[in-house]
């Protein structure tokens, strides 16, 4: 028995032929599998984790590529693609968070010497 089921739906011409290029650029097998690829990318998200939010990124297709081959070649140390963004997302926090926190503290250093100064 399968744990699957069979779906029917109607889209426009339009829709359809958009579907047919990316099967047609070899980026999907067929129809189906882009059809179930978005639905399954719509689920995940909208039964995402309470802690998780998702987010859809675009990115040009040579910095796809590149990524791919770092996670390919063990460069980076990510699963997949998605993890690999993931990281590389953290890290930019982590250093934006990182020089935020150096600033204010550079700031009330700052302002701790100005008191100092004003009360000699």
């Amino acid at each position: 028995m399968s744990d699957s089921a069979r779906i029917t739906i109607r889209l426009s011409k339009d829709a359809t032929d958009k579907l047919q290029k990316l099967v047609d650029e070899g980026e999907f097998k067929n129809i189906s599998d882009v059809v179930r690829r978005a639905i399954e990318d719509f689920l995940a998200s909208k039964f995402a984790p309470q802690n998780i939010e998702r987010v859809n990124v675009n990115l040009p297709k040579k910095t796809v590529s590149l990524l791919l081959e770092l996670v390919e070649k063990g460069e980076v140390e990510a699963v997949d693609l998605d993890d690999a963004i993931r990281m590389a997302v953290k890290e930019y926090v982590r250093r934006m968070v990182s020089k935020a926190a150096e600033s204010e503290i550079s700031d009330e250093i700052k302002k701790i010497k100005k008191e100092q100064e004003a009360g000699e």
